[in-house]
């Protein structure tokens, strides 16, 4: 028997192969499948051991060693009964010859990632998880942890590890506990730009600048400058426009409120700032860090008068 594992989500298949150790009666065999050699698959598949009836194979990216990957394709029907095999591949390529066997053959589970849109599944899940562990997690407390953490299921799962050692989970406590990820720090970062605290906007600056790359924060300030302009311009729900845009409104939430009082007058503004950071960094030697900045500053200074 065949099942293969695939998508991005490591946590979610990582997860269903403890599972299947776990109800397995044995020791499960496993195989970095990108250094097997072709030679060695009858053994590997069909092969079998003194020391028990039936074997667990797991096989990960398989697909990655070409030779093996077409080797494969004629030991699928070949594999005893008493041999399960689990091949984990992040992508699959459907053209080869070796996937379209599988797809007659084997039972294909997919894993996607979870996305920014994904939130309510992720509060839904931080809630069930909790409530195994033992702890007592209301809707609003999962809302702020994956608000805080994002909806990356690995980070989800290690800031509950946190949590389950406390009495009680507030927002509050869960703000003081858990360290922001990054995209909550670039919402934060461009609200208080958009409040128009500049002394805010340097503090935050000092602190983010120790540990996060200038051109992976510059992108992610682009995308809420989009996200500002897009809100001037609609008369749609922060719902309905994160559907259309497919994030997670947590962020669109936080700026909502400030890009109806801005209108698209005020979202221009942004978009020329940020416009000018972006083609000095591709056309100046100046430091990335002082050109974002720079940017922000001046949108807090301009959103100051506007709110004057």
């Amino acid at each position: 028997m065949i099942t293969v594992f695939t998508g991005e989500n490591s946590f979610e298949i990582e997860r269903e192969i403890k599972k299947l150790e776990s109800s397995f009666d044995g020791v499960s065999e496993k195989v970095d499948g990108s250094e097997l050699n072709a030679r060695q698959l009858p053994d590997l598949l069909i092969g079998g051991t003194l020391f028990a009836d039936t074997r667990l194979i797991i096989i990960k990216n398989a697909s990655e060693n070409k030779l093996v990957w077409e080797s494969f394709e004629q030991w699928i029907e070949r594999i005893p009964e008493e041999i399960s095999v689990i091949l984990i591949e992040q992508k699959l390529d459907k053209r080869t010859k070796t996937y379209k066997s599988l797809t007659r053959s084997a039972a294909i589970r997919e894993f996607p990632l979870w996305r920014e849109y994904d939130n309510r599944k992720a509060e839904d899940w931080i809630i069930n998880e909790a409530s195994h562990l033992g702890l007592a997690l209301d809707k609003k407390s999962a809302q702020a942890l994956v608000g805080r953490v994002g909806v990356d299921q690995w980070q989800l799962s290690l800031a509950l590890d946190k949590l389950i050692v406390l009495d009680v989970v507030t927002p509050d406590i869960i703000h003081d506990v858990i360290e922001a990820n990054t995209t909550e720090n670039v919402f934060n970062l461009f609200e208080t730009a958009l409040r128009g605290d500049t002394s805010g906007v340097i503090s935050m600056m000092r602190v983010i600048m120790l540990h996060e790359d200038p051109y992976r924060l510059f992108g992610l300030l682009s995308g809420q400058v989009f996200y500002l302009a897009t809100l001037t311009i609609t008369d749609k729900s922060t719902n309905d426009v994160a559907k259309d845009l497919g994030v997670n409104p947590y962020g669109l939430t936080k700026i909502a409120t400030t890009a109806k009082k801005l209108g698209p007058k005020g979202a221009k503004l942004a978009i020329i700032a940020f416009a000018e950071a972006d083609e000095g960094m591709k056309t100046s030697v100046a430091d990335p860090w002082l050109l974002i900045e720079r940017a922000l500053i001046k949108i807090s200074d301009q959103y100051q008068t506007i709110a004057k």
